[in-house]
């Protein structure tokens, strides 16, 4: 594939997020075309798993699925998108994972993957992309990590909540937990310049 302008496919946070449309599975449910318009005015968490019948992505799929409550207590969809079909993933998560019941998008086309820059173009397959797409379609949180490691699900909802305070989250916030307040920072070091204004040494 080819990207006809780095406009068009730009991927970025803090950017308006790649629409998408696929056919899903969803337990329960006919194969239906799902699309990100579905979820506008949703908070929208979409992550990628490379292959159906794998090792470790079945951990993965399971530890959102035990989450899934958590993630709609605040508002939040979870989607996942392989590139293999939506029969493919009936088979699957019939026999083995009856308990998903968020919607599994069909990238047979591997678009979505192209689109956010999560294909690998030499085996056809997605990297582990983790999305957070706030209510408005903005992106506000990637992560891609290899084949080989499960994400943790547990850090996604907490990056999720602390999106939903609006305020400044230091490291390791958790829920519960108070926000930065920039201001008072601020009055007591009044002589400290951005640290975006400084001029990088390297």
């Amino acid at each position: 594939m080819q990207k006809d302008s780095l406009d068009e496919f730009e991927l970025q946070v803090g950017h308006s997020a790649p629409a998408w449309s696929a056919t899903a599975y969803q337990k329960g449910k006919e194969f239906r075309t799902v699309s990100s318009a579905d979820y506008a005015g949703k908070w929208v968490v979409l992550f990628f798993y490379p292959r159906n019948f794998t090792f470790v992505c079945p951990t993965e799929l399971k530890a959102f699925a035990a989450s899934c409550e958590e993630f709609r207590e605040v508002n939040a969809q979870l989607v996942a998108v392989s590139t293999d079909s939506e029969w493919s993933h009936k088979a699957w998560f019939e026999k083995d994972m009856p308990d998903v019941q968020y919607p599994v998008l069909a990238d047979t086309t591997h678009e979505i993957a192209w689109n956010y820059n999560v294909l690998v173009e030499k085996t056809g397959e997605a990297l582990r992309g983790t999305f957070i797409i706030d209510p408005e379609g903005v992106l506000r949180y990637s992560v891609v990590s290899d084949l080989n490691v499960g994400r943790s699900v547990d850090e996604t909802l907490r990056v999720l909540r602390a999106l939903q305070t609006g305020g400044l989250c230091p490291a390791n916030w958790k829920q519960g937990e108070a926000t930065l307040q920039p201001g008072a920072v601020e009055q007591s070091q009044p002589e400290k310049e951005p640290a975006f204004n400084v001029k990088p040494t390297f």
